[in-house]
């Protein structure tokens, strides 16, 4: 059975609009040909965005696509995007078959398979989502591990959940070859029939005719009509057409968890750890639209959704498996990052218009504190506030709990100090835009002969300022006193203050700084240049920069922090290390001072330099002889009520060719480790199935936290690759992979080239700024034992807070909570206002059967499907605790 297809990749070695164009000419003809012949039938790659995409091109063509779809002709859907399924989060996979389906439907109806033809490997929960969604097939390709024997097999996600999963074993274009040269099609069939006989058994063989960016051949039909016979009998069908034919046969072999083998086809796993950026700008985007959404779930829809709607559509369409990964050319990638820029700045708009209508009722001089997340928690405040030299400050809650406050930096008090002619004092005035000068509020202003003196305060003191009676006043001095004027501006005394503030579930408080009624209170923090510890977890900085971590229970971690450097030969696809490489990784120089020391916050800077060799050489597997002095600065951190070291590395990249790795030594060998990502806790071993062109090597993507042993690592920047390396015994992260290719035709580790071999200077991250956030978490027992997802969402969320707006010296306003959910191993995916109330999406990241308890909701509950179908209606009531099975994925639309 043939299935005509193309495989559209938005954007890769081209742009987006360039391949557009091409799509446009492409579907004008399957258009045409649909038309023309009621037998062809067109697939057109699982993503509505292909469809949409053309469309706006030929919007006078709408009605067409709609009736070849209810044809039956052309399929379409049921993704919005072909998404790489590790470089984005679970709930954006979950938007993306939401805008997918629904835009599917608009125009005929979603194809009920879930088609993932070239993605680099699947995660472990994509079966639970198609599931979820009512979609009973998938069909793919990469990562399917050697034994699987047969065309089809049961795909398990970790909460049980199972599809049929064709498995296109020779690829999505296993077909277009067969069709090569007309006269010998017969042939061609048999030849391939004979060869893969064993995976058919009694099923029609199924021939993908199609590939990237190709259209159908004109003649295909004929072809097919020609050559059709009762020996080797040919029909033309969707993808849909053919699974749906197939019975669900309970011999299948099963195969559980994510795909990641390499056994029958190259996963290409080096495009976690290239073009960090992308990655970090996902994360950084799914983190802002999902708290704006959290926090407009009381608001009228039609005054956020067209909005956030628009920054979900940005998100998932970079997250196409050649977006996000960073494998296109440097054009490519910056409207990536464009892209993702914009998702975030729309999500920006709409979290902080929330936060600023909140704070309407906070006085001035107070400070509005946020929770975004559905659990309580305390959120480390740094602000400025108004501080007379020398006083000693504490924070005060609406409840009267005072709460210690650290102060920091103090801000310079003259701000300006100038001389003007009498003639030219006028133009000063003009920097004053109603009542800001210099980005601070005009509080009063003094003016005797030759001197004018602006006092401004964040929030002035004075409840009206006249400017124009400024001015006249100024006309009036100048006339009186003709010589030179010295015009002075001075600030308020101010100081940089934090404080710890205990915030409700999906709540808010307001705080005041004020002085001190009393002696301070006492803190187990405390630190040095080389030592911090605040009572849960302590810190010891060694000689050469690295750290000893022991946490509450005595575990110790030596050594962490240690820089590797090593050459990369290898492209955006796939690490290769130059066979004499010259590896780096100790420092030339070391420095550490003390930055603060509690009672809220203690930090030590540790900088080091390193001596890199500049690039590879003539000769790719050496490194050049010339060096180059890379500093990087890591910010060690401990706050008070973490059981975790937080680190801060920046640097600023100086050489090519190489990658740079942070190491965390285990106290003993480790035989796995476990990865959080996209709705799971994966476990990996030391090596990965090999089999097919591509070495096998054992890196691995993680996104909120990896585990390995007593370590446990929290990750604030997104996807990050990382392995098991000297036999178990150290966690190596990447901070940075540079390389200067799409792909290299000849490579070390892999048989083929994954592309073209495209320069592309901007994979090398010459000068730019590298910044990685971490969180290292000494635990006995792993992950689970030391709560790493609650923690993790802790570490990627760092609170809110806003300045109010009511006038200054009133009454704090009650605390408030809003909607909260407990239960071990319990995560909150998604909480936002849906046109049937509001949609709250759980999921047991544990391995055990847990309990959701759900409170400060609406009163009626109903679990829903993915696409929002119902499926149970919950008894009403003030709480409900939801029965999770481990792993599970629930829905419930709150009314």
């Amino acid at each position: 059975m043939l299935v005509p297809h193309t495989h559209w990749d938005r954007e890769w070695y081209e742009p987006f609009q360039v391949f557009r164009h091409r799509l446009v000419e492409v579907l004008d003809a399957v258009l045409d040909m649909a038309e023309a012949d009621p037998a062809f039938r067109f697939t057109l790659d699982g993503q509505t965005a292909a469809i949409e995409d053309y469309l706006a091109i030929r919007p006078r063509h709408t009605e067409r696509v709609r009736a070849a779809v209810r044809r039956g002709q052309l399929a379409i859907g049921p993704w919005l995007i072909l998404l790489d399924e590790f470089l984005c989060g679970g709930e954006t996979i979950v938007r993306n078959l939401q805008l997918g389906w629904a835009g599917a439907e608009r125009l005929g109806g979603a194809m009920d398979v879930g088609y993932l033809p070239d993605m680099f490997g699947h995660v472990a929960q994509m079966p639970q989502i198609l599931a979820r969604a009512g979609i009973r097939h998938a069909a793919l390709w990469r990562g399917v591990p050697g034994r699987v024997a047969g065309h089809a097999f049961r795909w398990a996600a970790p909460d049980g959940s199972q599809v049929r999963v064709e498995y296109l074993f020779d690829g999505y274009g296993n077909g277009l070859d067969l069709l090569l040269v007309p006269d010998e099609i017969p042939r061609a069939l048999r030849q391939y029939r004979d060869t893969t006989v064993g995976r058919w058994g009694g099923d029609p063989m199924l021939a993908m005719v199609g590939s990237d960016h190709t259209a159908p051949r004109p003649d295909l039909m004929d072809l097919v009509r020609r050559y059709d016979s009762a020996g080797m009998p040919l029909a033309v069908a969707t993808l849909a057409e053919y699974v749906h034919g197939r019975t669900d046969d309970p011999a299948l072999a099963r195969v559980d968890g994510e795909l990641r083998s390499h056994a029958r086809a190259n996963i290409l796993p080096g495009v976690v750890s290239v073009r960090r950026r992308l990655k970090t700008a996902m994360a950084a985007a799914e983190r802002v639209v999902g708290e704006a959404e959290r926090l407009t779930v009381d608001a009228p829809l039609e005054r956020t959704a067209p909005f956030l709607d628009l920054a979900w559509r940005k998100i998932v369409e970079s997250s196409a498996h050649d977006s996000v990964v960073g494998s296109g050319t440097d054009e490519t990638v910056e409207q990536v990052a464009a892209r993702l820029a914009e998702a975030a700045q729309l999500g920006r708009a709409v979290r902080d218009a929330a936060v600023r209508d909140a704070g309407a009722a906070v006085p001035s001089d107070a400070i509005l504190v946020v929770n975004p997340l559905t659990a309580p928690r305390t959120i480390v405040v740094e602000t400025e506030v108004a501080a007379a030299a020398g006083a000693a400050l504490e924070a005060v809650l609406p409840d009267g709990r005072r709460l210690p406050v650290q102060e920091g930096e103090r801000a310079p008090v003259l701000l300006a100090d100038e001389e003007w002619d009498a003639a030219d004092v006028e133009r000063v005035l003009r920097r004053i835009h109603r009542r800001e000068l210099f980005g601070r509020q005009i509080d009063r202003y003094e003016i005797v002969p030759g001197r004018l003196t602006f006092r401004v305060a964040e929030v002035p003191a004075t409840e009206r300022f006249d400017l124009l009676g400024l001015r006249d006043e100024m006309r009036r001095a100048v006339a009186a006193h003709q010589g030179p004027w010295r015009v002075v501006t001075l600030a308020e005394p101010r100081a940089t203050v934090l404080t710890g503030v205990p915030v409700g579930a999906s709540g808010s408080v307001a705080v005041r700084i004020v002085s001190a009624a009393g002696p301070r209170a006492g803190s187990d923090l405390r630190a040095t240049a080389s030592a911090a510890t605040n009572g849960l977890v302590s810190v010891a900085v060694r000689a050469d920069g690295t750290l000893d971590i022991e946490g509450r229970d005595g575990t110790v971690l030596r050594g962490v922090g240690r820089l590797v450097d090593g050459g990369d030969r290898g492209d955006s696809y796939n690490y290769a290390p130059p066979a004499f490489d010259r590896v780096v990784d100790a420092p030339a120089a070391v420095e550490t001072r003390l930055l603060e020391s509690g009672p809220v916050r203690a930090a030590i800077a540790v900088d080091r330099w390193y001596e890199l060799p500049a690039s590879l050489g003539d000769d790719p597997d050496r490194r050049s002889t010339e060096v180059r002095r890379m500093p990087v600065r890591m910010r060690v951190e401990l706050r008070a009520g973490e059981p975790f070291v937080r680190l801060s590395l920046a640097l600023v990249n100086v050489v090519s060719d190489h990658r740079l790795r942070l190491h965390v030594p285990l106290p003993r060998p480790a035989a796995r480790s476990a990865a959080e990502g996209q709705f799971a806790v994966t476990e990996r071993g030391l090596t990965n199935e090999g089999g097919w062109g591509e070495f096998p090597l054992p890196t691995y993507p993680a996104d909120g936290f990896v585990s390995a042993g007593d370590a446990t690592v929290l990750l604030g920047g997104g996807a990050t690759e990382y392995e098991l390396v000297a036999d178990g015994t150290e966690l190596a992260l990447t901070l940075l992979r540079s390389v200067g290719a799409i792909s290299v035709n000849v490579h070390p580790l892999r048989d083929e080239p994954a592309a073209a071999e495209i320069p592309i200077p901007g994979g090398q991250e010459l000068g730019r700024d590298i910044e990685i956030e971490l969180g290292v978490l000494p635990a006995a027992g792993g992950w689970h034992a030391c709560d790493a997802v609650r923690w993790a969402e802790h570490f990627r969320s760092p609170g809110l807070w806003r300045r109010g707006a009511a006038p200054a010296g009133g009454e704090l306003p009650p605390a408030r909570s809003g909607l909260a959910v407990t239960g071990r191993g319990v995560a909150v995916a998604a909480l936002r206002r849906a046109p049937a109330g509001i949609e709250l999406r759980l999921v047991a990241m544990t391995p055990e059967p847990t309990v959701a308890t759900v409170t400060g909701a609406p009163t009626v509950a109903t679990t829903v499907d993915l696409l929002g179908r119902p499926l149970e209606r919950h008894p009403a009531g003030p709480a409900w605790e939801i029965p999770l099975r481990p792993w599970e994925i629930r829905t419930l639309h709150l009314a």
